[in-house]
């Protein structure tokens, strides 16, 4: 029974130490934090929420690979819906955890 616990504990730590992987199509959109870099043309495809972090291994993770990993998910996010930028607003605080909401745009400017 012992070795089962320190088996889960060693998994679920090493589990704590990685954040989401940003995919291909995810490296292709953009994170913009200024409205005006999203045109007339742009096209609204969704709002998204990406987050990194929770009770149990919010401690291993030092805060800047939260906030990668929050962003990667909306990277992925975004090119799952078809948009190539995401607009982001205010991040969202808690103590644990790095979230981010943002509108996913497809714009035909970019290439």
């Amino acid at each position: 029974m012992k070795q089962y616990f320190v088996l889960g504990f060693v998994l679920l730590t090493l589990n704590g130490c990685t954040t989401t992987p940003v995919t291909l199509k995810g490296k292709q959109v953009d994170i913009v934090w200024n409205v005006e870099t999203t045109s007339q043309q742009c096209q609204l495809k969704s709002t998204l929420v990406g987050s990194e972090g929770s009770w149990y291994n919010f401690w291993l993770l030092a805060n800047d690979s939260l906030v990668e990993g929050a962003l990667n998910q909306l990277r992925n996010q975004a090119a799952s819906v078809g948009a190539n930028t995401v607009l982001l607003g205010q991040p969202v605080p808690y103590a644990s955890s790095v979230t981010y909401i943002g509108n996913a745009y497809y714009c035909p400017s970019k290439k």
